[in-house]
């Protein structure tokens, strides 16, 4: 979405940009009548893919926006801009607890009203029977004048209000500081789910680094959910004994272990800090630090010189840390529907190649298709563990993984079957049409450009028509830059044409760098050689309908929604629901 320096939004004036995420873009913004800068976040275009989203939206922020307590940021309003849905929030000036933590580290009071204050939010919140789900020190934000305020408790309810069968299957949350349980990809959240995030933002305060950290979000989360929690003392000898046992308290595995509610581990945090002793609530730390059999999983190292009350390390970079520090191949789940946020949306099935069958849990649902799934999963790793070589084993069980939503599994056997597989064209073909079915269609887009350079697939026109349609969805997602412009029009294959790459280059700056000029500009110089593709004709639309151009935009999007290939009619058909 391109909100432009001077632009009205509704009342509100565009003043300048301050930043993008995984879910949204934030803009300041001013409200001449009340005489105030807001924070506007519009939600990533990617939302928009899926059916009745706004309407969700609107029910989500609704309810986000009766939230009144002095430390979250309060939501003022919510609406939509040319179909864009966004929030207006209270803009704040001051930075986040993640940047505070990489100058220096806390003080002990400074860390006792974080603590404190973060805690009387997130209590409240509960009382309203509203969760946060991404409670992390990014999310909490230190004022210039003192205040402290938890924030993004909308961006978190609305992305985890999906209904699209991937979106289902995704847990909102961030690596380093997710709960079991969302790991898990258990839909039953409750309190517990925010106090065992809240207890890794504590435990990272007080010790001085998060409890699990490894090179890829894969490993980390299986660490929450296998791994005993590594003993504070053990990593940072000066925490106190009674703060120990409050953390392992806190990040117990099970719910039920943990504490009853915000107030009381608040409280008992407290009082441990204060030196009275603890209740009697407490029981022996091995309670809660349960040691079951770990899968293959390199464990995090400690860090014994951290300091109390320190800065933490800071968080990997989720979409490019590899084990050799080199950015990954594959980061395609930036390309799911909701995921796109991801560096933070994340769901991991427990199962791996060398676990009991019958470990995998699978999503709610009709119980019949769940143990269908649950044995078929089974059957092909039983079946890959003899055939290990056999890229195609790996591409069956990374649709299987796609299907019950665990897509660290999957991009882990697609990698290895694209490994195994070198150049047979025919395994990229078939890995391509399984992320398109799926709308994966950054990946698919890498599989189907391996596909162009074998001379047999090019006069395949549903081929080509895949390869377009992926080319031109694919555009919208920041990666695809190196797609999008690494190649010349002329290296184009002639059969794919080159319009579609000026389509969707177009299309990325439009979206993406929110650049409509430069978007015209490449549409004007691709019109000079491809004057009746619809393709390019659908990306205009696009251009028209970001700049308010609706008549014109109205009378293109007629014309494609009644002929063409069937992709460009359906497209043309949800753009037209945009226009006002």
């Amino acid at each position: 979405m391109s909100f432009t320096q001077g632009e009205m939004v509704g009342p509100y004036r565009i003043i300048e940009k301050l930043g993008r995420g995984g879910m949204a873009t934030v803009f300041k913004a001013y409200h001449a009548n009340l005489d105030r800068y807001v924070a506007i976040k519009v939600l990533h275009p990617a939302f928009l893919e899926q059916d009745s989203f706004l309407a969700r939206f609107e029910r989500e922020a609704k309810v986000v926006a009766k939230l009144e307590h002095p430390n979250i940021t309060p939501v003022y309003d919510f609406a939509e801009h040319n179909g864009n849905p966004y929030l207006v929030m209270k803009y704040v000036e001051g930075e986040t607890l993640k940047a505070r933590l990489k100058k220096a580290p806390l003080s002990p009071e400074e860390g006792v009203e974080i603590i404190q204050t973060v805690g009387d939010a997130l209590a409240y919140a509960h009382r309203q029977d509203i969760l946060h789900r991404d409670v992390k020190p990014s999310n909490v934000i230190l004022a210039d004048d003192g205040q402290i305020y938890l924030t993004d408790f909308g961006l978190a309810r609305i992305a985890s209000a999906g209904e699209t069968t991937i979106s289902n299957d995704m847990m909102i949350g961030t690596p380093q500081y997710i709960s079991p349980e969302q790991a898990m990809g258990k839909r039953d959240m409750d309190a517990g789910t925010d106090i065992y995030s809240f207890g890794v933002l504590i435990y990272e305060l007080v010790v001085g680094r998060v409890p699990f950290s490894a090179d890829t979000p894969f490993s980390i989360i299986h660490d929450h959910i296998y791994t005993p929690l590594p003993l504070p003392r053990a990593v940072n000898p000066q925490v106190p004994e009674v703060i120990e046992r409050l953390l392992l308290k806190a990040l117990a595995k099970e719910r039920g272990d943990r504490f009853q509610n915000v107030d009381q581990m608040v409280a008992a945090f407290r009082k441990a800090i204060e030196g009275d002793d603890l209740p009697e609530i407490w029981a022996d730390p091995d309670t809660y630090a349960p040691t079951p059999t770990p899968p293959p999983v390199q464990a995090s190292a400690v860090d014994p010189n951290a300091s109390t009350i320190g800065a933490p390390e800071v968080e990997p970079d989720v979409e490019t840390a590899g084990a050799n520090g080199q950015k990954r191949r594959w980061r395609w789940w930036y390309s799911i529907p909701l995921g796109m946020v991801l560096c933070a949306c994340l769901l991991v099935v427990i199962g791996i190649l060398n676990e009991e069958p019958g470990a995998l849990p699978l999503p709610p649902g009709n119980n019949h298709a769940e143990n269908f799934l649950d044995e078929t999963i089974n059957e092909t790793i039983a079946e890959l563990e003899e055939d290990f070589d056999n890229p195609f084993a790996h591409l069956e069980l990374a649709g299987l993984y796609l299907e019950i939503g665990s897509f660290e599994l999957a991009e882990e056997h697609f990698r290895i079957g694209a490994d195994l597989a070198g150049d047979d064209w025919s395994y990229h073909l078939s890995a391509g049409d399984l992320l398109f079915e799926h709308q994966l269609w950054l990946p698919a887009l890498e599989q189907y450009i391996q596909v162009i350079q074998i001379e047999e697939v090019r006069t395949d026109r549903n081929f080509i028509n895949r390869f377009q349609n992926t080319l031109y969805h694919a555009s919208i997602n920041p990666d695809s830059q190196h797609i999008l412009f690494g190649y010349t029009d002329r290296e184009v294959p002639r059969e794919i044409g080159a319009a579609v790459l000026f389509a969707a280059r177009a299309r990325f700056e439009l979206h993406v760098q929110q650049k409509p000029e430069l978007a015209q500009e490449t549409i004007d110089s691709a019109y000079e050689r491809f004057s009746e593709s619809p393709i390019l004709q659908l990306a205009q639309a696009e251009i028209f309908i970001e700049t308010e151009q609706y008549p014109e935009a109205g009378q293109i999007l007629d014309e494609l929604k009644t002929g063409g290939l069937p992709w460009i009619r359906d497209h043309a058909r949800a753009l037209l629901n945009k226009i006002p």
